[in-house]
């Protein structure tokens, strides 16, 4: 099943500097691991935000959640999920 998932990411303004890079670093980490398994196909990052939309590929809305629920920065993002359908004018 594909999920289309919008994250905005807000971190505390007094968020130790050094734990917010570890943080990221570890984020990446974790982000391009799944995009390698094939669970996160597509990411875009939307410009002038600190925000992407991202497009994963999973059996179900548990394992959805699952997988977020690892992101090191889920404790800082609000996620906004659209379950997506294939429309019938699709030719791919």
């Amino acid at each position: 099943m594909l999920y289309h998932v919008r994250m905005d990411v807000r971190v505390p303004d007094d968020i130790d500097a050094a734990q917010f890079e570890a943080l990221k670093a570890a984020e990446k980490a974790r982000a391009q691991a799944l995009q390698r398994e094939g669970t996160w196909r597509h990411l875009w990052r939307i410009a002038g935000e600190y925000a992407n939309v991202s497009i994963f590929d999973l059996p179900d809305h548990d394992a959805l959640h699952a997988i977020l629920s690892t992101l090191p920065l889920f404790p800082f993002m609000q996620v906004t999920v659209t379950p997506l359908a294939r429309h019938p004018s699709a030719i791919d």
